[in-house]
């Protein structure tokens, strides 16, 4: 499903810096993998990357038969629209929109009938325990309950890949867990793939495989017995 060969990224400019090199990941379909490092090291720039919102300064991205360098801006960003999931650690939720209108979005975007996507939000917010908070608005839910709502509006599209940049940075540890806990079962529920990126071992290890970003690739961490 995802295969990076030899990817590189350097900022160029005054202040040139090499974020890293020789990124080599092959990613199966439906196979869930944590990214963990230092803070500073790339994570948030690797995902970046996979998902064709920047180009690598060496190396190939090939995601779903598609070389991601090779396609045009708008052809880019239709296949994120149409084949990809997002959360965020600040949730990322429209404050003038209802949970049901926030969910809605990606079906909206990938014109789905209007007459399917009342049926979809009512099925992935049951799925996630929040049925009857169709109207409530963002400031009116914990901060749990809105990274619910983010994963919901990630997966309600059906992607084949869902990206998670430190998706519980902002919770206790038991919201965390029990955040972590639906991330995983959502994904296994849908047979989509997943890359999430943390700075915590404890999250990590509801991923299938855990991999180690550094300057100069990513390694297998201690506790994953795959390679990259």
């Amino acid at each position: 499903m995802l295969e990076l060969q030899g990817v590189s990224k350097i900022y160029q400019g005054a202040a040139a810096r090499n974020v890293f090199t020789g990124i080599h990941l092959v990613q199966a379909a439906g196979e869930y993998v944590a990214i963990m490092g230092e803070s500073g090291v790339g994570k948030s720039t690797l995902l970046s990357l996979i998902a064709g919102l920047d180009r690598p300064s060496a190396g190939s991205i090939v995601f779903d038969g598609q070389e991601l360098a090779a396609l045009s801006d708008d052809a880019a960003t239709l296949l994120r629209r149409r084949a990809m999931g997002f959360v965020f650690q600040a949730f990322h939720l429209l404050p003038h929109l209802s949970v049901a209108q926030n969910v809605a979005l990606p079906l909206l975007l990938n014109g789905v009938d209007r007459r399917d996507v009342s049926e979809r939000i009512a099925a992935i917010l049951a799925a996630i325990g929040l049925s009857g908070h169709e109207d409530s608005m963002p400031r009116q839910l914990s901060g749990g309950e809105m990274q619910r709502v983010a994963i919901a509006r990630a997966m309600v599209h059906q992607p084949r890949l869902l990206l998670a940049d430190e998706p519980t940075g902002n919770l206790d540890l038991d919201t965390a867990g029990k955040v972590l806990r639906l991330l995983r079962s959502q994904l296994r529920a849908s047979g989509a793939g997943g890359i999430l990126v943390t700075h915590s071992l404890a999250a990590a290890r509801t991923a299938d495989r855990i991999l180690v970003l550094t300057a100069t690739g990513l390694r297998a961490h201690a506790e994953s017995g795959r390679p990259a």
